[in-house]
């Protein structure tokens, strides 16, 4: 039976089950639909989908309600809920009062409408990512790497890693630092600062938290916190929500508080929400600060809002906590969009609201210096807003610790990176050296002990991976691609180019040094990515570019013929020698090597060719593997090409349907390239002169270049330099192809400390001077620089007229054995003819000799190799014109003709160009 015909079942189901339908199916060759879809058995286990399918790996494809393990998420708890805690942080309970202060009410404005559109319009270029299909582990780098490819991928992927361990030492100095201004006889070194007022002329002393306290401690809760991550991410799942509930009610407070103040024996800077205040806090009032964030006028720190901007930007992300558990969502297609923007609106809604009240609720200096204003104005009490801060900072810092390992996991598990396999986790299992690496980054961050240092850093991380999911998103709307259906419609290339330049200002605006410093980071592990990491096809949007770019300018290109001035050689290499290969290589490694040397600095294209003799259906199982290898040859001998494998019945048949039919429009390959068939006279007497014949008289009719390297075995590598000369017998019009590959071979270290000479035949003594000042002139107008020798040789005619004349140097035997060979082949040609009854036929086909013109064409293929070896014998590499095989010639005379031109000369290049110039002597 046919093995396309055997039916299997993709689902256990065994063929009784359904023997009507099964019979039904038959002629198909598959098994019953409904059981392979999944249809007919809901209740089946779904098929693991790899993340970068390979050849050879089976992708199967599930329809229904896969098993679940465990309760999935909807929108609220899964996406929404995770978005708001990660967004409502640090920086609104211990930093926005103060940047209230510095900034003035119109310019904190301003910041958070900029920050908050560079959020809503990432979220929209999330959302339309997530809803184009089915998401796994990852996050951000799963997102940007589909779209963009595994280097952009890993490179911002390992930025977002960074982002997130930094973050989760933020959080933990957050932590930290509100429970040293609740308690300050907690902390070991007591720092008290001075702050004096300009306006009143008083001075006041108030007691900040020390840098040491802010090290030891964080690097304390920071060992706790690792224990817990070590104890397991289930604890924390289950502990996660809890968290949010003194977030919620902590902001309530804030809120009743600020409505009710000023409390009883409040700050006389407290003046409760009034329009005075308001007035008076409007504009700006940027001034110096110490490390701590108090204003000193010998501070180390000047705020603009640039700075602020650095500073606030961390309280607007954690919008991609929810596409990080796409994994544990019923509907990503739904939930991503909906609860990450309504968290983005609710939270920049929240800001723009919390300004307002804050700038109508106290004095700038009261602003400036209270940096725990939110728990001072809380209803009923401080402690209330210090539980809520360190109860969410510490389930942030949780939540970082968690997050940031699984990230480089999940890198890691994509095997792109070598380096990164230490970081694997397999599945079901927790990444422990991937949380210990986290950990360390996270205490190095917390040693630095300033939270306003570090939140910089953070921002570049984060705006770098917002600006690569608006690329993303940007690059794959721009293409629309067949595959780019995303669910939300809401979106259009515009907004996300937006949001990506927006990201991009941010950063700028933020600080140049530390944007320069994250782009050359990303661009190192990039770098390294191309040139280390392992190859991951996964339908990027590059790829989709480069197909559609490709499209474009083939069809701009048109199929008129190329301007000389744009013409670049495309070979086609013909991989299949005569004879074997050496260490059973796929590919004459010379010849690939000759390949390389046809490319001005790597630019173009080979396509090598090999051909498979039998019959398709049989062997195209084996042409796909020896592709397979071809390919893998080409990509070792660093060959810029591709790899092409033809089964056909013959060499000669295969050939000729590659030269009709390869390539498209002007890409189409115009020089054959092909080793010399030394080895005729020994293997087959027959079949490699007709071969050979019949592939060049193809690549005539089919207006093709032809190149035959003689001597391949000798053929220099990149690393062999070669010196003297590189002589060109130029014969014949050939376009000017064989000049041009002479500039292409001085191009190559191995020939660069070569000279060019160019050999002219001529028949006369009075045409060589007046010939040689043709060449010279055309020569000099093609900008390339040569010696021009003029080669008088007579003409057969001439020596038939002179009765043969003496052969001086040339060697008679040579002539003499290959007429005594034709002769004999002739004799038995004639002979079978005579027997059978027919023409004279060679290899199916009727040929008509000339024995005239039989000595003729050796005469002339002798007095040219005694020419060569005369003038050419230490050449480093020989060129001569290649003569078209004559009409209904034997193609075992024009073998012999070819092997008296190249006898004794150890590395030429035979050359026959086609009915187009390849050089131009115009700008």
């Amino acid at each position: 039976m046919d093995p396309r015909m055997q039916v299997s079942s993709s689902n256990g189901h065994g063929t009784s089950s359904a023997p009507h339908v099964d019979s039904k199916l038959e002629l198909f060759g598959f098994d019953s639909l409904v059981n392979i879809l999944g249809l007919k058995s809901m209740a089946g286990e779904s098929a693991q989908v790899p993340a970068s399918p390979t050849d050879g790996e089976a992708v199967g494809i599930t329809i229904g309600r896969p098993k679940e393990t465990d309760p999935k998420l909807g929108t609220m708890m899964g996406v929404f809920v995770p978005c708001l805690q990660n967004i409502l942080g640090i920086i609104y309970y211990i930093r926005f009062t103060w940047i209230v202060g510095m900034g003035g009410i119109w310019q904190s404005l301003v910041l958070c409408a900029f920050c908050g559109a560079c959020t809503f319009l990432t979220g929209i270029s999330l959302s339309a990512i997530a809803t184009n299909g089915a998401m796994k582990g990852g996050g951000p780098y799963y997102l940007i790497g589909r779209a963009l490819g595994p280097e952009v991928g890993v490179s911002i992927g390992l930025c977002f890693f960074l982002g997130n361990a930094v973050a989760g030492a933020m959080y933990v100095l957050g932590a930290v630092e509100t429970f040293l201004d609740a308690v300050p006889s907690a902390g070991f070194f007591q720092e008290k600062v001075t702050v004096i007022d300009n306006a009143v002329g008083s001075a006041t002393t108030i007691s900040t938290p020390s840098l040491h306290d802010l090290q030891i401690y964080g690097v304390i809760v920071t060992i706790l916190l690792c224990f817990i991550v070590f104890g397991g991410v289930k604890i924390i799942n289950k502990v996660a929500p809890a968290f949010l509930i003194p977030v919620l009610f902590s902001i309530l407070c804030i809120y009743i508080g600020v409505l009710n103040a000023p409390k009883l024996n409040a700050s006389k800077g407290i003046t409760g929400l009034s329009m005075a205040t308001l007035r008076d806090n409007w504009s700006a009032e940027y001034q110096r600060t110490n490390n701590a964030g108090v204003p000193d006028p010998n501070g180390s720190i000047y705020w603009d809002f640039n700075t602020l901007l650095g500073l606030f930007f961390p309280a607007v992300t954690g919008i991609m906590a929810g596409s990080n558990r796409s994994a544990s969502l019923k509907d990503t297609q739904r939930s991503i969009p909906i609860g990450t923007l309504n968290a983005t609106l609710l939270t920049t809604v929240m800001y723009i609201l919390s300004v307002f009240l804050f700038g109508a609720l106290a004095t700038r200096e009261e602003l400036l210096t209270d940096r725990l204003l939110t728990a001072t104005v809380a209803w009923p009490a401080p402690a209330v807003i210090y539980i809520g801060i360190i109860l969410s900072t510490l389930g942030a810092a949780l939540q970082s610790l968690t997050g940031a390992p699984r990230l480089l996991a999940a890198i890691a598990n994509d095997d792109i990176l070598p380096v990164l396999n230490y970081f694997k986790a397999y599945e079901g299992s927790e990444p422990h050296v991937a949380t210990l690496f986290t950990s360390f980054i996270c205490i190095g961050c917390v040693v630095i002990g300033n939270l306003d240092l570090i939140t910089p850093t953070i921002t570049m991380f984060f705006l770098l991976c917002y600006a690569g999911v608006n690329l993303s998103c940007f690059l794959l709307d721009l293409l629309d691609a067949p595959s780019w259906r995303p669910r939300w419609k809401l979106h259009h290339w515009s907004l996300s180019l937006i949001g990506a330049l927006l990201c991009i200002v941010i950063m700028f605006m933020i600080s140049w040094a530390f944007t320069v410093v994250s782009l050359a980071l990303a661009s190192l592990i990039y770098y390294y990515v191309s040139l280390k990491g392992k190859a991951g096809d996964w339908g990027d949007g590059f790829k989709s570019a480069y197909f559609q770019l490709a499209l474009r300018s083939l069809r701009s290109l048109g199929a008129n013929q190329v301007h000389p001035k744009n013409w670049y050689p495309i070979p086609l290499i013909f991989c299949r020698p005569w004879g074997k290969l050496p260490e059973n290589v796929p590919c004459h490694p010379k010849l690939a090597d000759f390949a390389n040397f046809m490319k001005k600095k790597g630019r173009g294209m080979s396509i090598f060719v090999s051909i498979i003799d039998g019959d398709y259906h049989e062997s195209a199982e084996d042409a796909k593997t020896a592709c397979r290898h071809l390919s893998t040859y080409i990509d070792y001998k660093r060959c810029e090409g591709v790899a092409e494998i033809i089964v056909a019945p013959s060499m000669s048949d295969g050939f000729r349907s590659i030269v009709q039919t390869m390539g498209l429009g002007n890409l189409k390959p115009n020089i054959v390239v092909m080793r010399y068939p030394e080895i005729w006279r020994h293997e087959n007497l027959t079949q490699i002169p007709s071969t050979f014949v019949g592939i060049i008289n193809d690549c005539i009719i089919a207006n093709k270049a032809v190149v035959t390297v003689k001597g391949l075995d000798e053929w220099p590598n990149e690393y062999q330099r070669q010196y003297g000369t590189i002589d060109l017998y130029w014969i014949v019009r050939d376009g000017g192809l064989m000049l041009l590959l002479s500039q292409l071979l001085l191009t190559k270290d191995s020939f660069e400390s070569c000279k060019i000479q160019v050999f002219c035949i001529a028949e006369e003594d009075n045409e060589a001077e007046e010939l040689k000042a043709d060449v010279k002139k055309f020569l000099y107008d093609l900008r390339m620089r040569a010696e021009v020798i003029v080669i008088t040789m007579k003409s057969f005619e001439a020596h038939v007229e002179n009765g043969g004349g003496s052969w001086k140097d040339d060697p008679q035997e040579a002539f003499t054995n290959a007429q005594r060979r034709i002769g004999v082949y002739l004799s038995e040609l004639k002979e079978t003819a005579q027997t059978e009854g027919r023409p004279l036929m060679e290899g199916g086909k009727q040929v008509v000799v000339n024995e005239q013109k039989v000595d003729k064409f050796l005469y002339t293929m002798l007095k040219l190799n005694a020419t060569i070896l005369k003038h050419s014998r230490m050449a480093a590499v020989v060129l001569v014109s290649l003569p078209a095989p004559p009409l209904n010639h034997p193609a075992y005379c024009y073998m012999e003709y070819m092997d008296l031109l190249v006898e004794n000369v150890p590395r030429m290049l035979i050359v026959r160009g086609y009915r187009r110039d390849v050089v131009t002597l115009f700008t």
